[in-house]
């Protein structure tokens, strides 16, 4: 084949690679290059002598880039099983507000309940005593005054009442 004019995008399309691939081949083979009057570089090539083949690449990912990307889905995943945790705390914490409340309640009761038992018990032990008394005889029950008085007591009763005769 003869020898073409070619821009770097022409050369690029014939050797199916970019415009930059053709222009770094051009420097590596050194071939003669020169203006064209639109201002585009123009390449006198022989395409017969240039042995190129294209070669398939894999794609140009930066070192690591597979675990950061696995890492970043892991921490998207963990931030919604966050949510989702803060949301069934929020209802375990209600149900724990509203049994605190349940529980003071009951409490309330029962310290009002203990003490309604108490006075009962007292009135009970009054009442008891009250009735111990009136089972017993007449008799009894008026010793069991006058050995609680005093004597001057009775003596002062006795006497008084003998001067208002």
């Amino acid at each position: 084949m003869p020898v073409e004019m070619l821009t770097y995008a022409e050369l690029g399309e014939r050797l199916k690679i970019s415009p930059e691939a053709a222009r770094a081949l051009v420097k590596r083979h050194r071939l003669p290059r020169s203006r064209s009057n639109d201002g585009k570089t123009l390449v006198q090539v022989d395409l017969t002598e240039i042995n190129h083949s294209p070669v398939t690449r894999a794609s140009q990912t930066p070192p690591g880039h597979d675990l950061v990307t696995a890492l970043k889905e892991h921490i998207a995943t963990l931030q919604a099983d966050l949510l989702e945790m803060k949301t069934v705390a929020g209802g375990h914490r209600s149900d724990f507000e509203r049994e605190c409340d349940r529980t003071n309640k009951l409490l309330a009761e029962l310290l009002k309940a203990n003490i309604e038992t108490v006075a009962a018990r007292e009135k009970v032990a009054h009442l008891e005593g009250r009735l111990s008394m009136v089972r017993q005889p007449w008799r009894q029950r008026l010793a069991e005054v006058f050995r609680h008085v005093p004597l001057e007591a009775l003596r002062w009763n006795s006497g008084r009442s003998a001067r208002s005769h």
